[in-house]
């Protein structure tokens, strides 16, 4: 049982990123409608609430006595675990807010390659904490970066303000990665999902009332965006991604969870009737084999020490 849990964590960060892919189109959507702190605001408050719906119902199903079977003993006082959900959240709304803000100045594709450097900024920001990925892991990486490009970049390339708003996201979504793969080996994946989903509704919501106006006839124009993205992207994809990096190395679940792009063009190809073009199918392929180089180095990978 224990040589398929990697297996395991590698199907749920692949539906986590198809998850996060088919998101895209959503939130695109959405910010038809309301503004970048609104949005997000509502959907990780969304998120949240499913989270705490589940921990609610999961307690009650559990007889005295029983264990949590997804929850590894831990002597690390409440408080302490408390402070580890904070941390993530207030890095996940520095990446969801310079995201979001960022995709209005600049275009659609040059905000998804952006954003998906976090594929090599996990390696490179795993040293600083005495991470060692092998060779194999930058190979991956490498090659993922490039079929990024070719998936979703298309024009020249210029660094403007909103490019530079989602390349700082990008650096925090690899920070991310990093910290939820430190945090996540033996604490209830439930009750760091919820924690970090509260402090960026809350966070978001506060930088709404000060910076945004927007009305509730906008918001239920959004509501479809804002369901799928709350309930799907945050609640489903976030949580599978904190189950899963229980057991894969950060550098290795950003290599898998970079797919998020393949599956952006294909929902953009069957919603919004997008084309993929010949690039970007070489892009896709460069992307599987970064994949697959990248599961050779798991083997050899060592666990990242907790850097906090």
């Amino acid at each position: 049982m224990a040589k398929d849990r990697p297996l395991q964590s590698d199907i749920l960060l692949l539906i986590t990123s198809a998850i996060w892919g088919f998101s895209f189109v959503a939130q695109r959507v959405g910010m038809q409608y309301i503004p970048p702190f609104t949005f997000n605001a509502i959907r990780f408050a969304l998120g949240a609430l499913l989270i705490l719906s589940v921990i609610t119902l999961w307690k009650r199903g559990i007889r005295p006595g029983e264990e949590h079977t997804l929850l590894e003993k831990d002597p690390t006082p409440r408080s302490a675990l408390l402070l580890k959900g904070i941390v993530l959240g207030l890095i996940l709304f520095a990446g969801a807010s310079l995201q979001q803000t960022g995709i209005v100045y600049t275009t659609a594709g040059k905000a998804g390659f952006i954003t998906g450097l976090y594929v090599i900024l996990v390696p490179i920001i795993g040293l600083l904490f005495k991470s060692k990925p092998g060779r194999y892991t930058w190979i991956g990486a490498a090659l993922a970066t490039v079929g990024l490009y070719l998936l979703s970049f298309k024009g020249p390339f210029s660094i403007v303000l909103g490019d530079s708003l989602v390349l700082a996201g990008a650096f925090f979504w690899a920070l991310h990665v990093i910290a939820v793969g430190a945090f996540s080996k033996r604490m209830d994946p439930f009750f760091l999902a919820f924690t970090q989903f509260a402090v960026c509704s809350a966070l978001s919501a506060i930088s709404a009332i000060v910076f945004e106006d927007t009305s509730f006839a906008a918001v239920r124009a959004a509501a479809w965006s804002i369901l799928y993205s709350g309930i799907l992207s945050v609640g489903v994809a976030f949580t599978l991604q904190v189950i899963a990096q229980r057991k894969a190395p950060p550098s290795h679940a950003a290599i898998i969870m970079s797919l998020e792009s393949v599956f952006a063009a294909v929902g953009g190809w069957l919603i919004l009737d997008e084309t993929i073009p010949i690039r970007g199918l070489v892009g896709c392929f460069l992307m599987l084999a970064g994949i697959m180089a990248s599961q050779k180095a798991q083997a050899k990978s060592t666990s990242l020490q907790e850097p906090f």
